[in-house]
């Protein structure tokens, strides 16, 4: 505490605490309270007497997406935009608690979103206050479990892996009736059995996506190299665009060379970046060149700060960062909040279920993604967040699940 009965403030910097060089926590001593606050899966702003920001913890770089440096000593009014002037007035009176639920608060660089607001004055300090922000969509939850699904995850997907084995033994039967009446019907009626054939074909790769979503078992992840799945996703997109008549989307590159590998699954990641890539590709379909003609940007770099808190482990960091970007017109508003929920599409022959095998496959190489739109620049961000290889336990095939190696036997 200094002198002046105010908190100290060491640069104004991040609450997450250095370690002291050489020495291991004592795991019975209690836990210093900047330790406590940079651990919370809350976004905490201390905002000192003028309003402006001291300090933020991990959280709130997370949901803010701009790092501590670029925080602190700046203005509240320069960081978050509120829609309500009632919320204002409200801040300006330190000494009052406030809480407010679902408040419309614009982002530097993105779209109002609607966050949990909570304030409180800071004891003995008059004039300092703790500002917390949590937003319960679009964002993946940071407290949420790092390895996989829980209950509340699974639940909502445990219906198509049921269903699924007895669908598809019927589909497989109509499928081979509708050929072997193709076989006897005239070519002016043959139009309605490769009908039935192809609904079935839609069907039936719909339920494997379902199936993908509701599996229980992670596939292993292994130090890879970032920018070589990337590139292979976009090898892939290529050949598929110069296959037909769309016409290719130039993609521009801003990548980090010196980034270290991250633990990820290979074939997982290449996945993720082709849904992406994708998206964005069909997003931006119907921009002319007098629009800026059709654009997609790919970013990696290392975004120190971002980490997530799951239960009864240690913080996970997550310092590399993967943006994919479009300039088409983005998501609809009234589906941002959701869009990783399945099906919730926009699309006019979607499924809704891209987004939601996006999540699941990131969230099991211990990732996170997230969604924001630039309104001023005009352009849709999906952003990946990976751990570094090594800071994760390296799957071992031999300790996978053994279902999963007597399956992997027929790949």
């Amino acid at each position: 505490m200094s002198q002046q009965g105010q908190p100290d403030r060491v640069d104004r910097a991040e609450t997450g605490p250095v370690p002291d060089a050489g020495r291991m926590p004592d795991p019975n001593r209690m836990p210093d309270p900047n330790r406590m606050i940079a651990s919370f899966p809350l976004a905490v702003l201390l905002l000192d007497p003028a309003m402006v920001v001291a300090a933020v913890n991990p959280a709130a770089e997370q949901l803010l997406g701009q790092s501590v440096r670029r925080l602190v000593n700046r203005p509240l009014e320069q960081v978050l935009v509120f829609d309500e002037p009632l919320i204002v007035s409200r801040l300006a009176d330190a000494q009052t608690h406030l809480v407010a639920r679902k408040v419309r608060v614009g982002l530097a660089g993105q779209s109002a979103r609607a966050l949990d607001l909570m304030t409180a004055p800071v004891a003995h300090h008059p004039g300092w206050q703790m500002l917390v922000l949590h937003e319960m969509s679009g964002v993946e939850g940071l407290g949420d479990d790092v390895h996989g699904a829980g209950e509340g995850e699974t639940g909502a997907l445990r219906a198509p892996e049921v269903l699924a084995h007895e669908i598809k033994n019927p589909l497989a039967g109509i499928r081979g009736a509708a050929q072997l009446l193709d076989r006897k019907l005239g070519e002016a009626d043959r139009a309605l059995t490769g009908l039935i054939t192809a609904e079935v074909d839609r069907i039936a790769k719909l339920i494997d996506t379902m199936q993908s979503l509701s599996r229980r078992i992670r596939e292993p992840a292994v130090p890879c190299n970032l920018h070589v799945a990337i590139r292979r996703a976009e090898a892939i997109i290529a050949a598929s665009d110069a296959a037909s008549d769309r016409g290719v989307v130039p993609v521009r590159e801003e990548f980090d060379p010196s980034l270290p590998p991250v633990m990820a699954n290979p074939d997982a990641l290449v996945q993720v970046m082709l849904n992406l890539m994708t998206n964005a590709r069909e997003a931006c379909e119907g921009r002319d060149e007098g629009m800026g003609g059709r654009q997609i940007m790919i970013r990696t770099r290392f975004a120190s700060g971002i980490q997530v808190h799951s239960r009864g482990q240690r913080a996970l960091r997550l310092p590399i960062e993967v943006r994919v970007s479009d300039n088409g017109p983005g998501v609809d508003p009234t589906l941002r909040d959701h869009i990783f929920e399945p099906f919730v599409t926009a699309k006019k022959h979607g499924q809704g279920l891209g987004l939601a095998l996006v999540q699941k496959l990131v969230r099991e190489m211990n990732g996170r993604i997230t969604h924001d739109r630039d309104e001023e620049g005009g352009w849709t961000h999906f952003r990946l967040h990976l751990p570094v290889a090594g800071s994760v336990a390296e799957d071992a095939p031999e300790k996978r699940d053994p279902q999963e190696k007597e399956a992997g036997k027929g790949r």
